[in-house]
């Protein structure tokens, strides 16, 4: 297996900075896909075979390599799965963010005593000769046994669809209301309409959104039930939401809420060359 890929576009290294670093903040563990077309960030819940993740963030590796090359397992399964820490590689990516005037960001797959990614950037120098630093972040090879409990995700039968409000304005809201209970409840209909609020013994608080976008799905099975007015929702944690919205600094274009009445909330980040997908279960069922 090989894998070399190199950046030289400073807004594309400091885009992938910020992915790990929203994949860091929501696990302690992560599995890295590398295709030929494709990086794969993914989070595994449970770890077993046949569940959702928690997260799947897919990334088209043409937008952020200027260079790529990998061979997989074999010709046909032409990938690479690696067990990684992503705030290990989370720090390695924050410690280059000294030297803004870096020439490039080489990142390969390296054995040593063991495997790592190496991390190679260039820096300017005064002399003929550039200047490098080198990172090494240990990995764990995945057998091809393991690799089906890291399939791509199949859409939940959710019954809202909301874009979002400003994510910046929804992670204050989100925010204030974390110091007041550990549980938030997110509720939306199919007109617009969107909730989130806290309950505690002393205090009920909510904030209402009203006549935001809706995503139009094409090709979806989805038959929500109920008039278009109901609302829908599913609580969860709110420290995994607000770590989730802490996102803002990939500056998506879109979010998209789908509320699993009473299971879970699935969440899209879209930007114009990656998607994130969140798999919040609900924390509680009524």
């Amino acid at each position: 297996m090989k894998f070399r890929g190199k950046m030289i576009e400073m807004t594309c290294i400091k885009q992938f900075t910020q992915i790990v670093a929203t994949v860091a903040r929501l696990a302690k563990v992560c599995v890295l896909r590398i295709t030929p077309d494709r990086l794969f960030f993914i989070i595994s819940e449970s770890g077993t075979v046949g569940s959702a993740p928690g997260l799947w963030a897919e990334l088209d590796q043409g937008h952020y390599f200027n260079e790529f090359n990998m061979e997989g397992v074999s010709a046909e399964q032409n990938e690479i799965f690696l067990e990684l820490e992503p705030d290990k590689l989370a720090k390695t990516l924050n410690s280059l963010k000294s030297s803004q005037a870096a020439r490039s960001l080489k990142i390969k797959l390296t054995k040593k005593q063991s495997p790592y990614l190496t991390f190679e950037v260039e820096l300017p120098s005064l002399s003929a000769h550039a200047r490098l630093v080198v990172h090494d972040v240990p990995v764990s090879l995945i057998p091809r046994r393991l690799w089906n409990i890291y399939q791509e995700p199949e859409m939940p039968p959710f019954e809202a669809s909301v874009y979002f409000p400003p994510l910046r304005q929804l992670r204050h809201v989100v925010e204030r209301m974390k110091a007041l209970a550990p549980q938030i409840s997110l509720s939306a209909n199919r007109r617009g309409a969107f909730t989130v609020s806290v309950t505690t013994d002393e205090v009920e608080v909510s904030t209402h959104f009203k006549h935001l976008s809706m995503p139009v799905w094409v090709n979806s099975s989805n038959q929500p039930e109920g008039e278009p007015e109901d609302m829908h929702t599913a609580i969860v944690d709110i420290k995994k939401l607000a770590l989730f919205l802490q996102g803002d600094n990939i500056n998506p274009n879109k979010v998209i809420c789908n509320i699993v009445g009473n299971r879970m909330v699935h969440l899209f980040l879209l930007h114009d060359d990656v998607t994130l997908q969140y798999f919040l279960p609900a924390a509680t069922h009524t």
